[in-house]
Formats: structure tokens, sequence, C-alpha cells
């Protein structure tokens, strides 16, 4: 008999220019479709002021959902407030009685939404959580930054989560490993040997700070890429950032970065909604980005979901070393660099050979990351 998965989602309606955020969760319920569950996805949307606003956000929301194949399977948990009970809420997508019904019928809910009510999750009869926040999340429960309720299972997508060496604490918790995902079949292979910039898609915001009382440093992207401005001086390949930015020192910092030489673009003109992301990066050459801080301090081994998409795709990668891995390789679609001189490098190296890359970058995401094989893992713990 098929398994019935809640997918609980965090961010995603209320944020519709983030196509890439969109892809983060999406990946994980087409690996469920795949392995025959029944899909649902859940997610509370915070209502502002701007009505208008709102009613675009919900109904872009709602579009996705059914080109997805998930219409009618999606329930808006919409509230005034963050954490408004959910009691108190409105159901939008589905009747109140119908989401009763889904809820009670539900074989597991696949929380990636940390704070999610607790009231809420324990109406489930299994909860899987799933840390895709490696290092950070352990942090922020460590210190008492976040609170967490009760789940059967706890999955991380943290390579060194647990290990006796490693530098995050396991917070006392039994974690199941898995991989972070793409759904191969939504990702295929775009080979194009003509020039192009090697890309990636990122926010910009100076905001995220990782901080206790003896720990304090900016963990962002905007730092991490502050950091290697002056590689277009040290390359000839053109390297593009399509960046989400929302202050006046983000455009600012975005002009000093294009007279260093990168080449700039708005995320939300190339990368607004998931068809969008999935073009701009099937468009590319390849990705280069560098990580945030966080993850050279935790060593998590980490791999972006962005990145799994320009694998998929077929595009090679050039991305900051996150600490050692047992399954990243360096130098066969995928290039991990911790200096200027082997970001450089590495760039060099792929355009030497580049179709060999490609295919390389494509064979790594079907060995490791399809959404499927992930899907089953999670099934076969959590049930």
């Amino acid at each position: 008999m098929n398994k019935t998965v809640v997918l609980s989602a965090f961010n995603v309606a209320n944020f519709p220019d983030g196509g890439g955020h969109f892809w983060v969760y999406m990946q994980y319920a087409l690996g469920l479709r795949r392995c025959g569950c029944d899909v649902y996805w859940m997610e509370r949307f915070v209502r502002g002021a701007d009505e208008g606003r709102d009613a675009a956000a919900m109904a872009a929301f709602f579009d996705r959902m059914e080109s997805f194949g998930l219409g009618g399977r999606a329930i808006l948990i919409s509230a005034p407030e963050a954490h408004s009970p959910w009691t108190q809420s409105v159901f939008v997508g589905m009747a109140r009685r119908d989401v009763d019904a889904v809820i009670r019928n539900a074989d597991l809910v696949l929380n990636f939404h940390y704070a999610i009510e607790p009231e809420l999750l324990g109406r489930f009869r299994r909860s899987a959580l799933v840390d895709i926040d490696p290092g950070l999340f352990q942090f922020w429960l460590s210190r008492g930054q976040l609170a967490v309720a009760p789940h059967d299972h706890y999955f991380t997508t943290g390579e060194t989560v647990g290990e006796a060496s490693s530098a995050i604490p396991d917070c006392g918790l039994s974690w199941s490993h898995i991989r972070p995902c793409v759904s191969l079949e939504d990702w295929e292979s775009m080979f194009d040997p003509r020039p192009g910039a090697m890309t990636t898609v990122s926010a910009w915001s100076s905001g995220d700070w990782v901080k206790d009382d003896v720990t304090r440093y900016e963990n962002s992207k905007r730092a991490a890429f502050l950091a290697f401005k002056d590689l277009p001086r040290h390359t000839r390949q053109p390297l593009e950032l399509a960046l989400f930015m929302v202050t006046e020192d983000d455009l600012e910092e975005q002009c000093l970065m294009q007279r260093h030489g990168w080449r700039i673009r708005a995320s939300r003109e190339v990368a607004g909604s998931p068809e969008a992301y999935r073009r701009y990066i099937q468009g590319s050459r390849g990705e280069f980005a560098c990580a945030k801080r966080s993850c050279m301090e935790f060593q998590n081994a980490w791999v972006s979901d962005r990145t799994l998409c320009y694998l998929a795709s077929g595009k090679p990668a050039v991305v900051q070393h996150t600490g050692p891995s047992r399954y990243l390789p360096e130098g066969e679609g995928m290039f991990r660099f911790r200096t200027m001189e082997e970001a450089a490098a590495s760039l060099a190296a792929v355009n030497a050979d580049y179709e060999r890359h490609c295919r390389a970058a494509r064979a790594l995401a079907e060995a490791q990351f399809d959404a499927k094989k992930v899907a089953a893992r999670i099934l076969e713990v959590a049930l």
C-alpha cells in the first residue's frame, strides 16, 4: 500500500521570488512521489499589511503546486504572525475537515520547519525532522537559540554530524545521515560546448551572524564572496552572480564587485520562479560559488542543493572547500578550492577538458544525490 507523507516546508509561499528556495523542498517531494508515496505539502503563510501582495503570493504558490502535480494537495496555514496558534489560523487550499483527515491518515510528516508548533506535530502518528543546516542547526539547538519539538527520527544532510571527531555537537540526538538531493528526471543534462559564464544564485544580506557568549562572526554569502572579489583578475573565465539584494549597502557592494570584474544580475530577473531558476542554471557553463563561514568553521562537508542542480544538469561546479568528505570528489566534475590560486586553477582545469567534466558532474549527481534514493532511505528509516 502506498504511504502518505506530508512534507512540512518553510517560507516558500511567502517568498515567491525564490525560485531556488522552492526547489529545496520540491526535490524531496518529487523523490517521495517516485517512491510511490502520496505526497501533501504543508507550510505556514504569514500575512502582511498588503493584502494584494499576499493574494498574489498565494496565487503564485498554488499555480506552482499545480504545475508540479500537487494541485489540491497543498495546505497553507495562514496567520498574521509566525507563531500564531495553528488552531486559530485560516486554512487556504483545503478545508479544515480535509486537513484533519490528511493529518489523521498520514503515515509520516517529513518536517523541514524547525519551529513547527508542537501541538500540530503531535497530531501526526510519526514524525521526522530533516536538518538542512548542519552545524548551524546543532549550534542553535545547543545554545538554546532554537526550540525544537521532539520528533520520532532525526535526519541530517551533514556528513560529519554525530561523529566523535566532529566540531558539531550531536545535542544528545540520534542522527540518520542522508544526502541532499536532486530530482534527476526534472534536471536533465544540458551540454553546450560554447563558452559562457560560470554562475551562481545567492542572497547578499549581511544580517546573518553566528554568535553566542564567545563566538561572533558574519555568516553571509556577502562576506564569503567579498573575500574573493579579486578572482576575476586571476582568470579569463567570466564569473556571474545572480543576487537577491535588499539594502542600499547591498547595491553599493554590487558596484564594488562589478569594478573588480564580476557580472551581477538581479536574482528576481533570472531565477524568480522555479522554471526561470532551472533555465538559468542549465544555460550556465557551470557553477562558481563560495560558502558561508560556518561551513568552514564546522567542517561539515557542505554541498548546496543549488550545486546539485548544476551537477545534475551536467554543469561542473567549482565550490569552496568545506571539510573532508568520503564522497565529494575534487577534480572530476566538482572542484573544491581553499585559496584564490586554487579557485583560478580549478576554473582553468574545467575549461581544459570541459566535456569530460560535464559528464562527470552528471554522473556524480546520479551516483550520490538521486532524490528517489534519498527518499527511499528516509522511508526505510522513518517507517
